[in-house]
């Protein structure tokens, strides 16, 4: 009953506007339920429609192999064929694979989006392992999934450090800009998304290079392998149009992970009070005007994007606090994102609204938060 129900949703699915890698899906269930016949109509119907993504060839190419004999392997090709071509197939195909029978469950949420604020309608999550994107929608302030797509990463992995490695980098990004198909060459097929790396944690790390944008491809291909890009991410141009449409530029964050760590929506919510607790306090206490009280709150391993240590900044804040005779602060739009490969490690970014005897201004900020003990710190501060 529920092999016929699954095959009934797979025809409706194709039937109206599935996408290609779901009617590529199809196919792969329909050879794994030795329905060949059927597997081969499908993936002719997806070439007709799509006849520059390669992977389908391939398949069908092993489909007609197999009416003669057994299948020794997926892409059993003549071995006249450049070997790395075929391992790139077989990359994307399992890759697709374990994404279709890996897809989280409903009460499945990324640990990292600990918090959207109002304005930021979907955060965008790479999970490299599996080479996929998440969408995630902004529901309330909690993530929830609305889609997923297969995504090229870099040819040597993950942490970039420098320019040219072509590796892709793990941290917390917002898109910065949307370059349409018309100003870019065809190399990057439906257009491209740059992000802001390196973002002042890496810089801080030491790490350099620039130009990571989420692109297309060029017209030639539909995808290209897992590991084939010099550090970008990379989606087929209709999956790129796709993702687009959940791109606010300035607004979108994009986190990159090795994998992507899942928990329930009971943890993330208690992680973003706990959090959400620790900004509180130090608002309070820097209205407060006990300056050793808000000084607490900072790392001694702190720096701010003036490059000031802890000490610095102290020294600074008690000059500066001494002088106020009342102060109010006021925090909005805050959003908390949980840094992959990281321990215990988060950015935080709010509109703060200061007021003073002396002073009134309205700043973004963004401040990075490390767990010492049991309590959050601040290491980094600047203006976001």
């Amino acid at each position: 009953m529920r092999a016929a129900l699954l095959s009934l949703l797979v025809f409706w699915g194709v039937a109206f506007g599935a996408t290609p890698e779901d009617r590529l899906s199809a196919v792969f269930q329909a050879i794994e339920a030795n329905r060949l016949d059927d597997a081969l109509q499908r993936v002719d119907a997806l070439i007709r429609e799509y006849p520059n993504f390669r992977l389908a060839h391939l398949v069908r190419g092993d489909l007609l192999l197999a009416r003669a004999r057994p299948l020794e392997t997926f892409g059993n090709v003549a071995k006249t064929v450049p070997g790395e071509k075929i391992e790139g197939l077989r990359e994307e195909a399992f890759a697709r694979l374990r994404a279709l029978r890996q897809r989280p469950g409903d009460d499945r949420l990324p640990r990292y989006v600990l918090q959207l604020h109002p304005e930021q309608k979907h955060a965008l999550v790479v999970d490299s392992r599996r080479s996929r994107l998440y969408v995630f929608g902004n529901d309330k302030g909690a993530p929830r999934l609305v889609a997923d797509y297969y995504v090229t990463l870099g040819k040597n992995g993950m942490e970039k450090t420098r320019e040219g490695d072509q590796k892709t980098p793990v941290g917390v990004y917002h898109v910065t800009g949307n370059l349409p198909r018309k100003k870019l060459t065809d190399f990057y097929g439906a257009g491209a998304f740059p992000i802001n790396y390196p973002n002042e944690w890496d810089r801080r790390q030491g790490r350099g290079g620039y130009g990571i944008w989420l692109h297309g491809v060029p017209s030639d291909v539909y995808a290209r392998p897992p590991r084939a890009s010099d550090g970008c991410i990379v989606l087929s141009n209709p999956d790129l149009e796709s993702v687009g449409r959940y791109v606010q530029v300035g607004l979108t964050p994009v986190i990159i992970a090795d994998e992507i760590e899942w928990s329930d929506a009971g943890a993330v919510a208690a992680e973003r009070a706990a959090l959400a607790g620790a900004v509180e306090q130090w608002r309070a206490d820097w209205q407060s005007r006990d300056t050793e009280r808000y000084l607490a709150h900072y790392s001694s391993r702190f720096a701010s994007r003036e490059g000031q240590d802890y000490d610095g900044w102290a020294s600074h804040k008690r000059k500066v606090n001494s002088a106020k005779r009342w102060i109010k602060v006021g925090l909005s739009r805050v959003a908390m994102f949980r840094y992959p490969r990281e321990r215990d490690f988060v950015v935080v970014t709010f509109d703060q609204d200061y007021r003073s005897d002396s002073l009134s201004n309205v700043m973004r900020k963004r401040q990075y938060w490390v767990k010492e003990g049991a309590s959050w710190k601040i290491i980094y501060e600047g203006a976001g």
